[in-house]
Order: structure tokens, then sequence, then C-alpha cells
């Protein structure tokens, strides 16, 4: 994902957004919205809508349990969207995607049952330029179980010191939990030369995917992760699901997450045995039409021509990132050589916040503050950014939209 410009392959981004209702819409009088926070959650196409709305007018039953028809089509609806998202990052087997809330969620439980095993004195190793997800979990697990948590630096322009990362590695390194881009910055981190350097040393990893899942089909095969966690509502799907991978030995080594229905196959007073894989990660009544729903996002995702979406994202950014470096004050955050579509900026004298509430007032829909990165803000001396993040929907206009409103925002406010 290069920040300079190429020139962009075929990539008819005028039909495409044909397919989102939400950008066709005004958010003031005779406003229209260019929504650039994509980073925080995608924008949905008709056929996402649509799905859900099918399943609650004519499917709505439970799963795995009815043998009554409307039960046994939503399992199947249901199941399907599983092998929609095994093939959208290419799992080996439907067995080794777990449906969870999200990547949050993903995170925790892995921290909640791979932590089991853990001992005073294990180590976790994550980066700083993580997410409260990647970050909070752990912590808590050293909190509660004496853990060390180490943090690896990055350079002022947020690549990854990857000798740092070796050199943090021990005996007592239990994982590796890594974003593969950053969510603040939009650096896209070598997880594969990560995955080797701990593998290397017999240390699995974790990688959160919540940021790269929305640029393409994932080859979770190819990384070569022992987890990959990820998110729906970023991928174009809806909000409250989510995935976690897994290595099918490494899911299997885990204890239930959570104990209830549908993830046993017997129970007495006395003891209860565990359902398979995936069922046995799963209690309760899932979020089936969610699921069902991100089924149906991923087949959407899958349709489009990854290397047209590629080269149009990069375009974006490459021209976006030219245009903001005209105007005076502001500083372009995250300079990496390999970046996802992501444009955070800092003015000089301006806070983010006022900047950004302006640019609302003109349509333009960016996210301000720490991104839930607050640890990468202070190393980079920030109370926070201006972030604008391009999805294979956006343009070049709105990228100009974008430009005029700052250039408005900095004559208001100076």
């Amino acid at each position: 994902m290069p920040t300079t410009a190429p020139t962009p392959a075929t990539f008819d981004v005028d039909r495409v957004r044909q397919d989102f209702p939400a950008l066709r819409q005004e958010v003031y009088e005779d406003t229209p919205l260019v929504y650039l926070d994509n980073a925080a959650t995608s924008q949905k196409p008709e056929s996402v809508i649509d799905r859900l709305n099918r399943y609650y007018r004519s499917e709505n039953s439970n799963v795995h349990r009815g043998v009554h028809r409307l039960s046994q089509n939503a399992t199947d609806a249901y199941e399907e969207a599983r092998e929609a998202v095994r093939s959208y990052i290419n799992a080996a087997a439907t067995e080794q995607v777990i449906f969870t809330g999200g990547t949050t969620e993903s995170i925790n439980l892995v921290a909640n049952t791979y932590g089991q095993r853990l001992e005073a004195g294990d180590e976790i190793v994550i980066t700083e330029m993580e997410h409260h997800a990647n970050i909070v979990p752990w912590q808590m697990l050293r909190d509660t179980r004496g853990i060390r948590l180490k943090v690896v630096p990055i350079s002022d322009d947020g690549v990854l010191d990857l000798d740092a990362l070796n050199d943090a590695l021990t005996d007592r390194t239990r994982l590796v939990s890594v974003v593969h881009i950053s969510n603040a910055l939009g650096t896209v981190n070598p997880v594969e030369d990560i995955v080797d350097l701990a593998h290397d040393r017999g240390i699995p990893v974790l990688v959160d995917g919540a940021q790269s899942v929305p640029h393409g089909p994932i080859d979770v095969q190819r990384i070569g992760a022992d987890f990959y966690c990820f998110s729906g509502h970023k991928m174009c799907g809806p909000t409250g699901i989510g995935v976690l991978y897994g290595r099918r030995e490494m899911l299997e080594s885990l204890p239930p997450y959570q104990g209830g229905g549908d993830m046993i196959e017997e129970v007495t007073f006395e003891k209860t045995t565990y359902a398979d894989l995936p069922h046995r990660l799963e209690a309760g009544t899932p979020n089936i039409a969610d699921a069902i729903a991100l089924g149906t996002a991923a087949r959407y995702m899958e349709e489009l021509d990854p290397e047209a979406v590629g080269t149009h994202e990069a375009d974006l950014l490459a021209y976006a990132t030219e245009r903001v470096r005209s105007i005076d004050g502001l500083r372009v955050i995250g300079t990496a050589p390999n970046k996802a579509s992501v444009l955070s900026m800092a003015f000089e004298d301006l806070h983010p916040y006022d900047v950004g509430t302006i640019l609302d007032r003109l349509g333009i829909a960016v996210r301000t503050g720490h991104h839930c990165t607050q640890p990468l803000m202070q190393r980079l001396g920030l109370p926070g950014t201006l972030r604008a993040s391009f999805a294979f929907y956006n343009t070049r206009d709105d990228a100009d939209a974008l430009v005029d409103a700052l250039e408005t925002a900095t004559t208001m406010l100076r």
C-alpha cells in the first residue's frame, strides 16, 4: 500500500457509490455528506441492509436448536455466513472461524482463555501503536496473574522497530500481540515477518486485523498468525459482530470462554462435556442476524477487484496527503513508507476538536481525538489528531472537499 501516487487502475467508483445509500444524504440543509471516518466504521451497501431486513422479516428464529423450517433456514444462513468469512480470510476450515462481538471481544477471549496458562513473570509483547483493545486486556492479566507487559517502540514516522521487537523476545515470552494496520497512523506492519520472528522461538502471535480487512481479502494461512481478530462494521458489515480466527490446534487448546447453551455436548449436575469447534467458544444465542449480514458483506467485499481497490485507495491517500501539506501550520502524523489510506493531521496552533467541529458543519465527517491510542499520542507528544480515513467508495472530490474545509476552518479559527 504505497503512498506515492500510482496510475489508478480501472475502478468504477461512481458505480460502487450507488450501492451505499448513506453516501447520498445531506447532513445539514444543502450540505451533502463527505464521509471520511471509515477507520471508525464503514458505511453499509444496500445488500447488507437488505439482508438484515430479510432475516427479521422472514427467517427470524434461533439456530442449531429447532427442527422446524424457520430454525433450519436460519441455521443454514448462519453457517453459510461462516463459510463466506472463511473464504474471505482464506482459513483452512469453517471451524476456525469463531463469531464474536468484534475485535475487542476476540482479543479478550484469547486473554481470558490462553491467559489462564500464564504464570507470574511470563511476558506478553505488544507495540507502542496498539489500540486500547490490545493493551487493556493484557494489563488486566498483568494485574491478576503477575505477567510482564513489554512494549516495542516505533520511530517518529510511525515504523515499528523490528530489531527492538527481536530483542524483546525471551524464553519467558508467551505471546506477541500486534496490530496489522495502525488505526491512528495507517502504518502497515510486516506481520508475516513478525510471525516468522516469533515462531522461530516457538512464540505464538495474535494479530489485530480490524483495520486490514476493510482493504481487501486477507490470507491468514499466508500470514501464519496463531490468532487473527477483526470486526464486521469496518468491512461494510453490521456493528456488534466480529471474528476470532485461530489455528485449529490453538483454538482446541483454549478452555471455553463462557458457559451456557450451544457450547455443550452433554450436561449433568456432576459434569459437562463441551462441543467441538466452533461452537465450544460460542456460548448462548449468537448474534444471528448480524453474523448473516457479515457473510453478505464478506461476499460483497470479495467480489471487488482487490488490485483495483488497492490502487484506488493508494491514489486517494497520496493525492490527499499532497494537498493537505500545502495548508499552513498543518503536519501529517504517520509517514511510514507502507501505509493504508489513513491520513492523520495536527495543527501547530489549533486543537483537532475545534477544526473537526467546523468540518462537520461543512459536511465533512472525520475523527478527532486520540483514537483509542492514548499511549501512542503521548509518545508523539500530541493531545490527539484530526483523522481522515478513506475507503474504496471515496473519491478525489472527497479529498478536495476536505482540503477546502480545512482551509475554511483555519481562516475562521486564526
